[in-house]
């Protein structure tokens, strides 16, 4: 069995976590949460300095501001990690870029793989169709904090070009769109898990590609197939890209 570490356990994306890990062979041994509520049969602490269970990898699906403490654990212990939270800034990605270098690190706005296969095919599809208009629309739940979502910036980065220029909503523009635009738009309300739709429209034809998470398991599943395969890798950074590949090559 997998031995994990779960960072940001009391969570809901913790939670589901460790509901999921005995289906894809792998047991929580100890979580670490501000809050440190006692929820399930391992325990939870309030800091990764009172954590004396031993462990084949960390999961972690806090927040930024917890990173330096994660990292730090992550290096003293030669841990393997999974970085699923958002929201990094760029003083952060420069400190999970420096801890790679001693320890495998994989990070992914998200852990699905279908939304792996829809960056993929959004990516081509930027490729085929030169001259049209770009527009990315997600939805998420009223108490998600981040906007846009790591997910819609992760689209963003897959039909950009050097020259491509971000839109994130248009109050305010009193202009027409620009031929390089991309336009980002954010959604908050209800329950919704995560829909995500990259629209191509050109002249009399529109194209879009749409992905829509039923339910919060399948970033749970996905980071815990993260886990399995970043236990078993070289110090460095790695992707769904990496998964993706190990996948096809299994």
């Amino acid at each position: 069995m997998l031995k994990i570490l779960l960072s940001g356990a009391c969570g809901r994306m913790g939670r589901q976590v460790a509901q999921l890990a005995e289906d894809e062979q792998a047991v929580i041994v100890a979580g670490v949460d501000v809050r440190a509520e006692k929820w399930s049969d391992f325990p939870v602490y309030p800091s990764f300095s009172l954590v004396q269970e031993e462990a084949d990898v960390i999961v972690d699906f806090s927040r930024p501001e917890g990173l330096p403490a994660l990292l730090s654990y992550a290096r003293e212990h030669r841990l393997p990690l999974v970085l699923a939270a958002t929201g990094y800034n760029e003083e952060d990605l420069n400190a999970i870029r420096e801890a790679a270098k001693t320890v495998p690190v994989f990070r992914s706005a998200n852990m699905s793989v279908g939304v792996y296969v829809l960056r993929t095919l959004a990516r081509q599809a930027a490729k085929l169709l030169p001259d049209f208009d770009i527009e990315i629309i997600e939805k998420h739940h009223n108490q998600k904090i981040d906007a846009p979502s790591g997910t819609a910036l992760m689209l963003y980065d897959a039909v950009s070009s050097p020259d491509t220029l971000p839109v994130f909503g248009r109050n305010g523009r009193t202009q027409k769109r620009e031929k390089n635009e991309i336009g980002v738009h954010a959604i908050r309300g209800g329950s919704v898990p995560g829909d995500h739709e990259v629209g191509f429209y050109g002249p009399s034809e529109v194209f879009s590609l749409t992905h829509s998470a039923q339910d919060r398991s399948i970033f749970a599943r996905g980071a815990l197939r993260a886990a399995r395969f970043i236990s078993t890798q070289k110090p460095g950074e790695y992707d769904m890209d990496a998964l993706a590949q190990a996948m096809l090559e299994n």
